[in-house]
């Protein structure tokens, strides 16, 4: 749905109007100013359906409170090494913005392993990425670029996608089941880069199964997607395994501070430092304790497991091909 009427917007905003402590409060962060552009957001992912996006918000409102989402930035995923561990198997970055001020984050998706730590503890990572970018880094766009900024880019780089990538079905499928509940329409386009020869056959399988406002936010880029991307983003703002030197991603490129997946990059120290600044905000003297934060995991719709079903049938029948490199399970990109 491109457009929300006005009408839909009133009726939304009388029915918020009613609620309650303390999910009045746990609103006020996730609309952070902006009311009117957030219920937006949830009229679209119920196609313009009032009640539809109602319960919606409630429900993610309550799963906020429930699980204390508002106070994850205060939970440091402790002792270092397990953070390192984490962030090394779960590659994501921000690299820069578009030219119309979007975030431009990057995943790693063919090299993410997730096979370091619990599922608790990439979910959490998960949820954490995405709080830093709806509370500082969207608000910190907006401000630069003198306009609400409510959403981002995303690259998706398939490198080094292996069929092994189904033991990470059930991962893949909570973490886009939270997003798609909880955090939805926060990406513009999702642009997918050096596919593995497999990906068209498997992409004419799954496009049909994915809502029509996501199928028209997937872009498959040739190549490394350089030429494309520079037309939506400087040079400077392109994720490092798109720049051309070298088509395939990359943990360790020669310059940490260029790569975004790696910990020495600004985002991961400004992500680590407000972490951080906020668990000793909440906590000054207690010691930092250890272990994931247990958020409630949502059970997906018939969509996503009928998705999730053609998906890891389609990938069998390519199990025993030579130089398979591909899996389309991190295609599972309903969290929109």
């Amino acid at each position: 749905m491109g457009i929300v009427s006005q009408e839909a917007i009133s009726q939304f905003k009388a029915l918020m109007d009613q609620i309650d402590e303390p999910l009045k409060t746990t609103f006020q962060n996730v609309h952070q100013g902006y009311p009117a552009e957030t219920l937006v957001r949830f009229l679209k992912a119920r196609d313009g359906n009032v009640a539809k996006a109602h319960k919606m918000l409630v429900d993610c409102l309550k799963w906020r409170v429930q699980n204390e989402i508002d106070h994850i930035l205060a939970k440091p995923i402790v002792p270092n090494d397990l953070y390192r561990a984490v962030r090394d198997s779960q590659l994501i970055g921000l690299s820069g913005y578009s030219r119309e001020g979007h975030p431009v984050f990057a995943i790693g998706v063919g090299l993410s392993t997730f096979d370091q730590a619990s599922v608790h503890y990439y979910v959490q990572s998960h949820i954490q990425v995405n709080e830093y970018r709806d509370r500082v880094i969207l608000p910190a766009a907006s401000k630069k670029y003198g306009r609400h900024i409510s959403n981002c880019v995303k690259v998706l780089d398939m490198t080094g996608l292996k069929l092994s990538a189904l033991s990470q079905t059930k991962l893949l499928t909570i973490i886009s089941t939270i997003d798609d509940l909880n955090f939805p329409e926060k990406t513009v386009t999702y642009y997918i880069v050096n596919v593995p020869y497999i990906f068209s056959a498997c992409w004419k399988v799954v496009k049909p199964l994915l809502q029509e406002r996501t199928r028209k936010k997937v872009q498959v880029l040739p190549g490394c997607g350089r030429d494309e991307l520079l037309k939506i983003m400087d040079y400077s703002s392109l994720p490092h395994f798109c720049r051309g030197e070298g088509s395939g991603s990359s943990r360790n490129s020669g310059n940490q501070t260029d790569n975004c997946y790696s910990l020495d990059h600004p985002f991961h120290q400004q992500l680590y430092n407000c972490i951080k600044q906020q668990s000793l905000i909440r906590e000054p003297v207690a010691p930092l304790k250890q272990g994931s934060v247990h958020v409630e995991m949502p059970e997906p719709d018939a969509e996503g497991e009928k998705f999730v079903k053609t998906l890891e049938s389609e990938l069998q029948k390519y199990r025993n091909q030579d130089g398979l490199s591909g899996s389309m399970n991190a295609l599972k990109i309903n969290g929109v």
